[in-house]
């Protein structure tokens, strides 16, 4: 037997916040807990089966005794704290019969005075191999979750790039990036960016030596920026209400100029309005490429929503080279990003399901697929029904 400290800084949420509640959680914990209906919860993942014995790392302030419910995968127990010396209070004894998350939730019932307790984490006694985030400099990825990729092969001299994307309903969770058409130097695919606003996004970095990227144009209603992430670049977006259980397409096209830089441009197709729809081009310098590091992700760039699950499925992927043949590709490559590979979090998946790839990520689930392995979907052999040689260039 071993005993872990799970804090609720890295492995914890505020599960239900109702409108004007204080709670928080901060580099200490759960704080300002004085809200009856508030539920905080937090995720372990035990290996194996067998007994685990969990406590609560808590303290009061503002308070001489309270009375809290922790529920732990579906139990409630009642637990009793007093005083202002930090200490573990013993919660339950509980019996896992398959290896897991555990689910543990936290919410006020009585108290004295101003707050239910201060909460910096959980005591976890087992057997069993744990894992969770336990990496303090990482526990805002870990928060966010763990980002997933499928990475496909392109021949030679590849200058499109044409994929789709379906979010399935309900899988669309503020802070997804459905990330469809990315290549070595960018990336381009759908945003929730908030209750009321998506986006479509195209993004291409800044070239290696330093030099800057440059927008050449611009479709009409697209926002352009230069920021300052995974290095620096520019960025163009599009306010767009994409609905969860449609397809949308994407085209990427990535050539040199002739004069020492290469373009990048991208369209997307929405059902709703059934035509193609011009993005952008960007000129990125110092640079002579075509198609390469091809690849789709799934991420959560929101750390409030890190702790809900959501899932893509990516198909129909096909590659067109200078002298206009379509090849169809059929293998993807399936990774993740440190804190997957790191076992901060350990609910993600990919694989093949109906004819197309998938991936999920968040939400605590217990089957998670290792990464780093090749899937094959079945061949359509339907090359894309558009004449690249027409789409919009404004």
């Amino acid at each position: 037997m071993s005993t872990k400290i799970v804090t609720l800084r890295g492995n914890g949420w505020l599960t239900t916040l109702p409108a004007g509640a204080s709670e928080v959680i901060n580099n200490s914990g759960l704080a300002n807990w004085n809200n009856a209906n508030t539920i905080c919860s937090a995720w372990f993942r035990v290996n194996s089966a067998g007994s685990v014995t969990v406590g609560l790392n808590a303290f009061l302030a503002g308070s001489s005794n309270s009375t809290v419910r922790v529920t732990i995968n579906g139990i409630p127990y009642t637990v009793h704290l007093a005083g202002t010396i930090p200490k573990t209070y013993h919660v339950a004894n509980i019996n896992l019969t398959a290896p897991g998350y555990v689910r543990v939730e936290l919410q006020g019932v009585t108290k004295d005075g101003g707050f239910f307790g201060d909460v910096s984490g959980l005591s976890v006694t087992t057997a069993s191999a744990l894992a969770f985030a336990n990496d303090p400099e990482n526990y805002h990825w870990s928060r966010r979750g763990p980002s997933v990729h499928m990475g496909y092969t392109v021949p030679a001299n590849t200058e499109y790039f044409y994929a789709e994307v379906t979010v399935p309903v309900g899988q669309d969770v503020i802070g997804s990036y459905i990330m469809a058409a990315g290549f070595s130097a960018g990336y381009s695919g759908i945003q929730v960016n908030s209750s009321t606003e998506r986006r479509v996004l195209f993004s291409v970095w800044d070239a290696t030596n330093g030099e800057k990227t440059t927008l050449v144009s611009k479709g009409q209603g697209v926002v352009d920026n230069n920021f300052s992430h995974e290095g620096s670049g520019g960025q163009t977006w599009l306010v767009f209400n994409w609905v969860a259980g449609n397809t949308y397409k994407f085209i990427t096209r990535i050539r040199p100029d002739g004069a020492g830089s290469t373009l990048h441009s991208m369209w997307f197709f929405a059902p709703e309005s059934n035509v193609w729809r011009y993005i952008a081009t960007w000129k990125r310098p110092a640079t002579h490429t075509y198609q390469s590091g091809v690849h789709s992700f799934l991420e959560n760039f929101n750390e409030a929503t890190g702790y809900t699950s959501r899932r893509a499925l990516y198909k129909n992927q096909w590659a067109r080279n200078v002298n206009g043949t379509w090849s169809e590709l059929t293998t993807g490559r399936y990774t993740g990003d440190a804190t997957a590979t790191n076992a901060q979090r350990m609910d993600y998946a990919g694989g093949v399901e109906g004819g197309q790839f998938f991936l999920r990520n968040c939400g605590f689930f217990s089957d998670y697929v290792p990464v780093n392995q090749n899937f094959t979907r079945p061949v359509t052999g339907v090359p894309p029904a558009v004449d690249v040689n027409t789409l919009p260039t404004q």
